[in-house]
């Protein structure tokens, strides 16, 4: 499958965009957003393309032309203001939603949110701006009438990734980022089962293999 995937540069997307292009199984473009990240992505052997989320629906139209897969994996970051955040990673998540729409041969939408996006009364304080953002997203894809899976991942940490999650479970807990992307990957294996589901994510004894 042609995969592409929006906020290649982020944490998580890097890593993706790295395990799926190793494994070699399905052709992997990333979308960044400076010249510079553009060119560090070629020199590693990916295919890489300009984007720009605060761009129009049309220009994102046309770069997803061609694919079968959107991962939507960007955010604004934790040092942006809420305005950015609302720019990213709500509206751009919902120019992403209309463009994949008006393709119309987009055969699988993969959100990355946030754990306890669906449940307002879990919200902190600080962070309500990044929560609504990431529940207004879901709900878009989820009424989007594309196929879709949303997957949730808990405080996301740098630590090395185990290979294992938990994805029933009561409450809250970390997990690392490689772990995530690894979980993503296997999202796309896994298809059949993973369609039209959001999927609460954590570290846990589960190997991601045996999950869905």
């Amino acid at each position: 499958m042609n995969v592409f995937v929006i906020g290649a540069n982020g944490q998580i997307g890097r890593q993706f965009v790295e395990k799926l292009h190793n494994e070699g199984k399905h052709h992997v473009t990333a979308m960044v957003r400076k010249e510079e990240q553009l060119d560090d992505f070629k020199s590693k052997g990916y295919n890489a393309v300009l984007g720009d989320l605060e761009g129009s629906v049309a220009d994102l139209e046309k770069a997803i032309d061609g694919m079968d897969v959107i991962v939507f994996a960007a955010g604004s970051g934790g040092s942006t203001g809420a305005d950015k955040t609302l720019l990213i990673d709500l509206d751009g998540a919902a120019k992403s939603i209309e463009a994949a729409q008006a393709n119309g041969n987009i055969k699988h939408f993969v959100m990355v949110s946030a754990l306890k996006a669906e449940d307002r009364s879990a919200w902190p304080d600080s962070m309500k701006p990044y929560y609504v953002a990431k529940h207004h997203a879901d709900r878009l894809l989820e009424q989007s009438g594309l196929t879709y899976t949303i997957v949730r991942p808990g405080a996301l940490t740098d630590d090395a990734g185990t290979g294992k999650v938990n994805t029933q479970f009561e409450g809250s807990g970390e997990i690392p980022r490689e772990d995530v992307a690894s979980f993503l990957v296997h999202v796309l294996h896994n298809h059949a089962n993973a369609q039209n589901k959001a999927i609460d994510l954590i570290k846990g004894d589960t190997p991601i293999e045996e999950t869905l």
